[in-house]
């Protein structure tokens, strides 16, 4: 899905941007995903403004779980798209 993937055994690494409508700039989303699916959320880079946010985030976890808060965060109205160009490492 991601650009950006790492795995190892079962173990997934995935960095995607994120793009918050307005409706859910003050959501716990990403708190309230990673608690249900059980990953690790690291924040790269965010912006939010008063209309929009936008985030690069990588989700850590077992490769289902991944996939799972993945489609978690577009069920909550979050549109997600794979990572592309240079991200800080």
């Amino acid at each position: 899905m991601a650009a950006f993937e790492y795995r190892q055994g079962d173990k997934m690494k995935s960095r995607i941007k994120l793009t918050f409508p307005q409706h859910l700039i003050k959501e716990p989303v990403i708190y309230t995903v990673a608690k249900k699916c059980d990953v690790i959320p690291n924040i790269r880079r965010a912006r939010v403004t008063e209309t929009i946010g936008e985030m690069i985030l990588e989700i850590d976890g077992e490769e289902d779980k991944v996939e799972l808060a993945i489609e978690g965060l577009r069920e909550a109205g979050v549109d997600v798209e794979p990572v592309v160009g240079d991200i800080i490492q």
